[in-house]
């Protein structure tokens, strides 16, 4: 009878989960089945790890490092519109442009995105435009933009994405001229004899605490000729993987039975969401994300990718997904975000144009009049004329703005104030409390010796 009596229960509660969701089906709690590794690292790894993802060592000027635009006070991201990268000085929002010779020379055209729960096994792909891919055909299990350069050996996609922005001028590698590195960034040089991945592992190789701590780490590294940056990218990995774990949020602990911890208002937003609002048509999975790419009108700020729409020739479009795939089609898609902590990772959007939750939400709402009527004073940009100059092209042109409305899928519809209010509740609700102080998480020193902070 007891069994019975368990199983009837399990069913209503299951019953009663679906019906919270409305039309919607809600996702299944998330669990350690659900990550690389099954969210088991080893401890000296994830050390590894963090000492280098805050190490400006792998720096061309040795002057930045992964942490600057991923910083833990701004949950993983920098809170600016867009990165200002190799050359500036200062963290987060008070990160200036630089000065002199070494001044940046472009904002970084895309929004830095957060990591939490990067490290999933269903995230298959990195990038607002996904450029680096999981791929079982390829050589190296992945593709990207090194095609047939990338080295095997690569452990997960969050290994596989942290071998590409050292290889960036504007992010980290600095401009040629500057250093070796930047020269050979330059020259396209990734994985040939003197190549950007063989340079930082050579200064690494160069660094006795580094040495011994790779060592203590890989069996196949005995002496410090043997440290690849493969094995650098695959400590980054584990770490990002291990600390920015984030799926203790009230909805989470909704999905695995604790009915209260949700607030009628969140209850109500959560119905909105896989219901009538019909947000998990995209924003579905164990993370509210498909996956996928698509386009719905968002504004382009900054200098672009380098893509031109037709009668242009400046490069300050952005075609997304287009730029990997090359189908016209994918014209303006974008990756779906994960919004477990959304409430914490602003600025929104590819190119960071929304400052505010609420206000990226309305542009869901309807997105062409969004576009057409974008209030430009909310971007969060270190101000220098000539980087000015360069922020609003796009969105001060109206032909350019009518191709990104006309490549727009998502279709208009009303929320009612009192329904809007709910739905930002259930948004809040994704929150980790564990993710709102990240503190813990930047060391006090690095290996090389080069400072953590500026």
């Amino acid at each position: 009878m007891k069994k019975v009596i368990f199983i009837i229960a399990a069913v209503c509660f299951v019953f009663g989960t679906v019906l919270e969701a409305g039309a919607g089906r809600l996702p299944q709690p998330v669990g350690d089945q659900h990550y690389v590794n099954n969210g088991s690292f080893d401890p000296q790894k994830v050390q590894l790890g963090k000492f280098l993802f805050f190490d400006k060592i792998l720096s061309g000027n040795q002057n930045i490092s992964c942490a600057t635009c991923h910083f833990p006070s701004s949950h993983t991201s920098d809170g600016l519109t867009l990165p200002i990268g190799e050359g500036a000085r200062g963290l987060s929002v008070t990160r200036d442009t630089g000065t002199g010779p070494d001044a940046v020379h472009e904002r970084v055209p895309r929004n830095s995105p957060s990591i939490f729960n990067s490290g999933a096994r269903e995230f298959d792909k990195m990038f607002h435009d996904g450029r680096v891919a999981v791929n079982a055909a390829a050589p190296s299990g992945f593709d990207s933009p090194a095609g047939p350069d990338l080295p095997s050996g690569l452990e997960n996609l969050l290994a596989a994405q942290a071998m590409f922005p050292v290889t960036s001028g504007t992010e980290m590698a600095g401009q040629a001229g500057e250093n070796t590195i930047a020269d050979a960034a330059a020259a396209n040089n990734l994985a040939g004899p003197g190549g950007v991945w063989e340079q930082l592992a050579l200064r690494l190789q160069a660094i006795p605490e580094y040495v011994d701590l790779f060592k203590a780490v890989y069996s196949d590294v005995h002496v410090a000729g043997d440290i690849t940056y493969v094995h650098a990218a695959n400590a980054i990995g584990t770490f990002e993987a291990s600390d920015w774990r984030a799926d203790n949020s009230p909805f989470d602990r909704f999905l695995r039975g604790t009915k209260d911890a949700l607030s009628p208002e969140a209850k109500r937003g959560m119905r909105l969401f896989y219901g009538q609002a019909g947000c998990s048509s995209c924003h579905s999975g164990l993370f509210q994300t498909d996956q996928q790419f698509h386009a719905i009108a968002m504004p382009q700020v900054g200098p672009g990718k380098g893509d031109n729409q037709p009668g242009y020739a400046d490069g300050h479009d952005d075609f997304g997904r287009e730029r990997v795939t090359g189908d016209a089609g994918d014209r303006f898609k974008f990756r779906t975000p994960s919004l477990r902590n959304i409430e914490l990772t602003a600025p929104y959007g590819h190119a960071g144009a929304y400052d505010a939750l609420q206000d990226v939400v309305r542009h869901h709402l309807d997105p062409v009049d969004s576009l057409f009527n974008y209030d430009q004073s909310q971007v969060s940009l270190p101000s220098r004329p000539d980087l000015d100059a360069q922020d609003f092209v796009v969105m001060n042109d109206p032909a350019r703005l009518q191709a990104i409305a006309d490549a727009n899928e998502l279709p208009a519809q009303k929320l009612r104030e009192k329904s809007f209010a709910d739905l930002m509740a259930f948004l809040r609700s994704l929150t980790d409390p564990d993710s709102v102080d990240l503190r813990k998480d930047v060391p006090p020193r690095v290996p090389s010796g080069l400072p953590v902070f500026d």
